[in-house]
């Protein structure tokens, strides 16, 4: 099957219909803005709203923000909050470790005058943001780091009334996640920048489990489930979302190709490192937040390869020292999540890049 054979189907998921197969997937922490959402909406393809680390009402003013800049259908994406690894029989060799990586991170702190942060556990309030958003309309909601269990999807569905979709990197989780009602899945290979979707990152392993690439990934889920496949990571143009559709995928999800669009929330240090390609490649690395995320190979990757296996509790550690060594535009020390496509990120607006990737997707001049 061609791309020319799907492309103009656009996206469908239950409910939700949008005109083209393109994905902005959701960035936490920044990039992700109202303005970048409705503009990949206004373009034709799903924006997606990140809900990670925001307060229910931080969430619900974003979302607003969204619904004022268009009528057209959007996505809100949520973290699970998982288990706290100070609460598991392992938790005192957890705090050891990341007394020790306080300790070890001392010498940056001082250099850009940060305290460090508390590490500590922060709950999503999933249930809180189902609610709030019952006074919005998104018309897909979609989950990452877990299994979001059939009665918090089976909510979803009563409350709001639209399709939910599962971020899986296995098999297994793909099998799960529709076992407990998820419309649909979003298969992430091991390419994805920023955090890897797992729903349980195995300290032993490096990236945090297996590193299955996302074209063998999607072929397996393809096979596996029944639901609709979204697939992520490494896809960075039209050609590759032309690609995954002809796997049989029913979108492709972008995220590093819009890190450079005027509308989103990308720091200026950032912007530079992906522009100026100031570091030769990427890693997979826990040094920024305690979770396995692909970042480009910096000084502060580089220096702090053995983090602990402790989310939230790094990612507020480190906080403050990556706010200040932004506000210092130091791109050496803060989290430039890429995907392994970050050499073809552009700048410009969003409209224009949306316009280039529909073009390419259906090999348009």
């Amino acid at each position: 099957m061609s791309s020319a054979d799907i492309a103009p189907a656009g996206l469908r998921i239950g409910s939700l219909w949008v005109r083209l197969p393109i994905v902005c997937a959701p960035m936490a922490g920044g990039p992700t803005t109202p303005a970048l959402v409705a503009g990949v909406a206004e373009a034709g393809g799903l924006g997606m709203l990140a809900a990670g680390y925001l307060t229910p009402a931080a969430m619900a003013e974003l979302v607003a923000d969204v619904e004022q800049r268009t009528d057209r259908p959007y996505g809100v994406n949520i973290f699970l909050s998982g288990a706290d690894p100070l609460s598991s029989p392992q938790r005192s060799d957890v705090r050891r470790a990341l007394e020790d990586y306080r300790a070890e991170l001392a010498p940056d702190a001082a250099r850009h005058g940060a305290t460090l942060g508390d590490a500590r556990f922060t709950d999503e309030q999933v249930a809180e943001k189902i609610e709030a958003l019952a006074d919005h309309r998104p018309g897909l909601v979609t989950f990452t780091f877990g299994d979001p269990s059939a009665a918090l999807i089976g909510r979803v569905h009563e409350l709001l009334r639209v399709p939910v979709a599962v971020t899986v990197t296995s098999t297994d989780e793909a099998q799960a996640a529709v076992a407990s009602g998820a419309d649909a899945v979003i298969a992430q290979g091991i390419e994805a920048g920023g955090h890897r979707g797992l729903w349980f990152d195995d300290p032993s392993s490096a990236a945090g489990g297996p590193r299955t690439p996302t074209a063998v990934l999607l072929a397996e889920i393809v096979e596996t489930v029944d639901v609709p496949v979204i697939a992520a990571g490494g896809i960075a143009d039209g050609a590759a979302v032309a690609s995954v559709l002809a796997q049989g995928a029913v979108a492709g999800q972008l995220g590093t190709a819009f890190l450079c669009c005027d509308e989103a929330g990308t720091s200026a240090p950032y912007r530079r490192a992906l522009l100026d390609r100031s570091y030769r490649d990427t890693v997979v690395t826990r040094a920024f937040s305690g979770r396995p995320a692909r970042s480009l190979r910096n000084g502060f990757a580089t220096r702090h390869g053995h983090a602990p296996s402790a989310y939230p509790h790094v990612h507020h550690l480190t906080r403050p020292l990556r706010a200040a060594a932004t506000a210092a535009g130091e791109a050496d020390d803060i989290n430039l999540w890429a995907g392994t496509g970050w050499r073809s990120v552009t700048p410009g607006p969003v409209a224009e890049l949306m316009a280039r990737l529909e073009a390419e997707l259906t090999d348009r001049p």
